[in-house]
């Protein structure tokens, strides 16, 4: 699963990563969550790549009410290509999200450790995307979108059992080119990444909250111990005073 990311390139990186021209300004982004925008790299209609934002949630064209469809902010990659939500988005309208890394929790106990995970050697890393269109009864379209995912690889695994798919820039054109490429002559991109790509690193519970935006979500923090509290010995001990009380 992936339900937080992060957004911090600055623009001109953006474009010349994935070659879009004309990347409109944003600010940097620590803490991305479902229904926000989010900024998706799909083959616009002169044929080039483009960047454009999209709601973190997709809403195939067929549902009458999105209010009464569920939020999808994920799709697999084992069943996308024949899911109804995702048939057509997987056949029609693959896309790229960019990304500087992307948020996981790990279940300690009875707890859950945020994990910030980055690409090893930094920079930008372009996550499989679906996106899909869904048109108002008064003609106005709502461009959505979701992260497809994958089991999770050996190193991540440990944290998590599913990770975002990770498009290489190789691989950019073959995933985007919707004309040439169907889903099955993209199948092998949906395989875990390198056991190597990505560093991870335990965080605070503040990503948990969609309002903590600052860098300081990312600060590294000792990971949570099975058996262990966050309360300090001093409050512990006054608790075993009142005890005897």
């Amino acid at each position: 699963m992936c339900g937080r990311f992060s957004l911090t390139a600055r623009p001109e990186e953006l474009g010349e990563w994935f070659d879009v021209v004309d990347v409109d300004p944003y600010p940097p982004r620590f803490n991305i969550a479902p229904t926000q925008p989010v900024l998706m790299v799909r083959i616009g209609e002169a044929g080039r790549r483009e960047a454009v934002l999209a709601r973190w949630g997709l809403v195939p064209g067929w549902v009458k009410d999105p209010g009464d469809f569920p939020l999808i902010i994920n799709a697999r990659a084992e069943t996308a290509a024949g899911k109804p939500s995702f048939r057509a988005a997987m056949r029609h309208r693959r896309t790229l999200v960019p990304a500087s890394g992307f948020y996981e929790w790990r279940t300690v106990g009875e707890r859950k450790q945020p994990y910030w995970i980055k690409p090893r050697h930094g920079g930008i890393v372009a996550f499989a995307g679906l996106m899909e269109s869904w048109m108002e009864a008064g003609g106005s379209e709502i461009d959505s979108g979701c992260i497809v995912t994958t089991r999770a690889n050996a190193a991540l695994g440990v944290i998590h059992e599913r990770m975002p798919v990770v498009i290489d820039p190789t691989d950019f054109d073959r995933w985007l080119d919707c004309k040439r490429y169907g889903p099955a002559d993209v199948a092998d991109l949906l395989a875990p990444v390198d056991d190597a790509y990505f560093d991870a690193t335990p965080v605070s519970d503040r990503v948990n909250k969609v309002a903590n935006m600052d860098a300081d979500i990312q600060r590294p923090v000792a990971p949570i111990e099975a058996g262990k509290t966050d309360e300090p010995p001093a409050s512990r001990a006054n608790d075993d005073q009142l005890k005897l009380l």
